[in-house]
Order: C-alpha cells, then sequence, then structure tokens
C-alpha cells in the first residue's frame, strides 16, 4: 500500500483535454479515477486542489480518497498545502507526491517524500481503466 498525495490541478492540466471549460468537472472525474485506485490497490490516496470546496466535493475523508483545498487562492497555492503536509507528517518518507511541478518536487524531496511525475500517475489510472 502506497501513500499517495497528488497535486490535483497540476496532474489535470498535464492533458489538454478541455478542463479548463469545466475545472469543476475535471476535479471530479480525477477524483473518481483516484477512488478506484484505491479501491484497487488499497493505496491511501489524498487530492489535493486549488479553489474553494466543491459543493458536490467538500473536503474530507471520501470511499478511499481524501480531498483537501488549498488554504489560500494564488500561485502555487496548492503546493504550500502539500508541503504543509509533508512537514507535519512524521514519516514524509512513506508519501509519495504526485506532481510534475519541478519546484515542489524539489521542496517535497528535500522534505524526504518520493516524488512522481503526473504521466506516470495518469498512465496507471489509465491502465485500470483497461
Amino acid at each position: 500500500m502506497d501513500r499517495i498525495v497528488v497535486d490535483g490541478m497540476n496532474v489535470i492540466g498535464s492533458r489538454p483535454t478541455g478542463w479548463w471549460r469545466d475545472r469543476a468537472a475535471a476535479a471530479l472525474e480525477l477524483f473518481g479515477r483516484l477512488q478506484r485506485l484505491a479501491a484497487a490497490t488499497g493505496d491511501d490516496v489524498t487530492l489535493v486542489l486549488d479553489g474553494r470546496p466543491q459543493p458536490d466535493l467538500p473536503e474530507g475523508d471520501h470511499p478511499g480518497v481524501r480531498v483537501l483545498y488549498a488554504r489560500r487562492s494564488g500561485p502555487d497555492a496548492a503546493d504550500e498545502r502539500i508541503l504543509d503536509l509533508l512537514a507535519d507528517e512524521p514519516e514524509p518518507s512513506s508519501i509519495r507526491v504526485v506532481t510534475s511541478d519541478r519546484a515542489l518536487r524539489r521542496q517535497a524531496e528535500r522534505l524526504g517524500a518520493a516524488v512522481d511525475g503526473a504521466t506516470a500517475l495518469l498512465a496507471r489510472l489509465d491502465q485500470l481503466a483497461g
């Protein structure tokens, strides 16, 4: 079982799927795919999103996935929430952060976390969808 923290908008934005037309729907789609991953693998998944909490996807624990939102608006807000999670974690080396953001990657690795790019997670999710 892996502990995975997903930089949600970074992963969503890594493919030109038209996500920018409906960010809320894109977040819900990624959330659903992460739920299927957690169900199939037993992974402990946390999804961190930018923006205000969505009414249909509130912050908190959901089946298979914990959802968190950035505490503020603006650039790197979700990154800050992810780094706070790592800093508060007694064993940050037990967490795998998923992001393609180079600055977040460097900071997460400095705190002891492993980091995978968005492409690796999306390939895994695609494989699950089969």
